[in-house]
C-alpha cells in the first residue's frame, strides 16, 4: 500500500476493515474476507493517536472505519445519507449531495415543522457523477457515500474508488440496499443489504451521536407501535398504486425488500399494480384497469401539487379511477429519502390510507407539510427538533 496519501489525509483515520475490497481494488492480499467483521491493524504511515482515543464504525461494503472526531467536511450523494447527517445535528458538515436545489426544497418543507432546524442547500455541491477532481477540491473528511454505487457511475471506475478513499478520506456508506441491486463484481463478496435505520444507527456511530439515534429510533419505534396499533382495529387493506407522475406513470412497487418502501410496506396495503416491473412506465388505461382505492404520488409534496393533481385529474381516462371519483389522491415525498422523511412519510401514509384509525390527511394544495394539530400528530416534532439539536 502506498504511504503518500499520508499528507493528504485530513482526518486520522483506519483504513478499510474488508480485505475483500483492498484486494480488488489495491492488490493487497493476505487479510480476513468479511467485510462487516474484520479487524484492521493501524497502518503506521497514517496514525499516531492511541487506540484508546479512536472510535469505529463498520458498515458493508466499506467495512470498517476509525476515527478521532466527528467528522467536519462531509461528501454524500443519495439523499438517504444526507439526511442522517441533518438527522444527527450535523447538517453544517454537508459539503454536497444530489440535486441540493431540488432536494433541499423538499426537506425544507419539512424542516418547517421543527423547530430550530435548518439547513443551508444553496451551498452544496451536486455530487452525481462529479469529476474526480470535485472530490479532492471538497478535501472531505468522510465520503458518505456506497463506494460500490461510485463505481456504476459514468465517470468512474474501482481505481479512481480506491484512489479517493487512500488520497482524501475514507468511504462509508450503503446505497444498494434502496432496491437490494446486485453490486458491482468488485464488492459482491463483502456487500450486505441493511435496513434504512441499520446504515442509519452506523451512521450515528461516525459522528459519536448514538444517543441522537436513540431518541429518534424510539420516536420510530413509538410511531410503528401506534400504526400497528390501528391496523388491529380494521381488517379493510386498500388496494393502492404507488407512482411517479410526469406526464405519464412510472411504476414503483408498495411492498417488498429495499429501503425505498420502508414507508409504505408497514401498512399492509394490496399493491395494485404489483405485477409491474419497478420503473416501468405504463399508460392510464392499465391504471383504470387496475382501479386502485388509493393513488400516492411520488414526489408529489411541494408546492406544484395542485398542478400536477389536476394534470392528472384531467386526463380523460382518469375518470374512470376509483381513487379519481373519491379525491384519495395524495402526494408523498421522495423514495430515497432517510430517517427524517420515514417519520413523516409514515405519519403522511397513515392518514392517508386509514383515515379513521389515524385522522385524515387534511386538504394539501403545497407548500410546508401540514400544520397537523397535536392532538392529531402520530409523532411529537418537539422531540425530533430536540434529538437534532441534540437536547437527548
Amino acid at each position: 500500500m502506498s504511504d503518500t496519501h499520508d499528507a493528504l489525509t485530513r482526518r486520522d483515520y483506519l483504513t478499510y476493515g474488508s480485505a475483500a475490497v483492498t484486494a480488488a481494488l489495491a492488490g493487497c492480499s493476505g487479510q480476513a474476507s468479511e467485510a462487516t467483521t474484520t479487524q484492521t491493524q493501524p497502518d503506521a504511515t497514517t496514525t499516531s493517536t492511541p487506540d484508546d482515543e479512536r472510535y469505529t464504525a463498520t458498515l458493508a461494503p466499506a467495512g470498517r472505519v476509525s476515527f478521532t472526531d466527528p467528522p467536519e467536511n462531509v461528501f454524500t450523494v443519495l439523499l438517504h445519507h444526507a439526511d442522517m447527517v441533518v438527522a444527527l445535528g450535523h447538517g453544517e458538515a454537508l459539503n454536497g449531495m444530489y440535486n441540493p436545489e431540488g432536494f433541499g426544497q423538499i426537506y425544507d418543507l419539512l424542516l418547517e415543522r421543527l423547530p430550530g432546524v435548518s439547513v443551508d442547500w444553496s451551498v452544496l455541491a451536486d455530487t452525481w457523477n462529479p469529476d474526480k477532481e470535485v472530490l479532492y477540491e471538497l478535501d472531505s473528511d468522510l465520503h458518505l457515500e456506497d463506494p460500490a454505487l461510485m463505481a456504476t457511475m459514468e465517470a468512474w471506475d474501482s481505481d479512481d474508488v480506491e484512489e479517493v478513499r487512500t488520497a482524501i478520506a475514507p468511504w462509508f456508506g450503503n446505497s444498494l440496499s434502496r432496491n437490494h441491486s446486485e453490486p458491482p463484481a468488485a464488492w459482491v463478496d463483502q456487500y450486505q443489504y441493511y435496513t434504512l435505520w441499520e446504515i442509519f444507527e452506523q451512521v450515528a456511530t461516525v459522528f459519536h451521536a448514538q444517543d441522537q439515534y436513540e431518541a429518534l429510533a424510539d420516536i420510530r419505534r413509538d410511531l410503528l407501535n401506534t400504526i400497528a396499533a390501528g391496523l388491529e382495529e380494521t381488517d379493510q387493506r386498500p388496494s393502492v398504486a404507488r407512482f411517479l407522475w410526469r406526464g405519464g406513470i412510472w411504476v414503483y412497487p408498495l411492498n417488498g425488500p429495499g429501503t425505498v418502501r420502508a414507508h409504505t410496506r408497514v401498512f399492509d396495503a394490496e399493491d395494485a399494480l404489483a405485477d409491474v416491473p419497478s420503473g416501468t412506465q405504463i399508460d392510464m388505461e392499465a391504471l383504470v384497469e387496475a382501479d386502485p382505492d388509493v393513488i400516492l404520488v411520488d414526489g408529489g409534496l411541494g408546492p406544484n401539487w395542485e398542478a400536477t393533481k389536476q394534470e392528472l385529474y384531467d386526463e380523460p381516462t382518469a375518470q374512470g379511477l376509483s381513487a379519481v371519483a373519491n379525491d384519495r389522491v395524495f402526494p408523498i415525498g421522495v423514495r430515497y429519502g432517510g430517517p427524517l422523511m420515514n417519520l413523516f412519510q409514515l405519519e403522511m401514509i397513515a392518514k392517508q390510507l386509514y383515515p379513521e384509525q389515524f385522522g385524515a390527511w387534511p386538504t394539501y394544495e403545497g407548500g410546508p407539510y401540514p400544520d397537523i394539530a397535536d392532538a392529531q400528530q402520530l409523532f411529537d416534532r418537539q422531540r425530533v427538533a430536540d434529538s437534532i439539536n441534540g437536547n437527548v
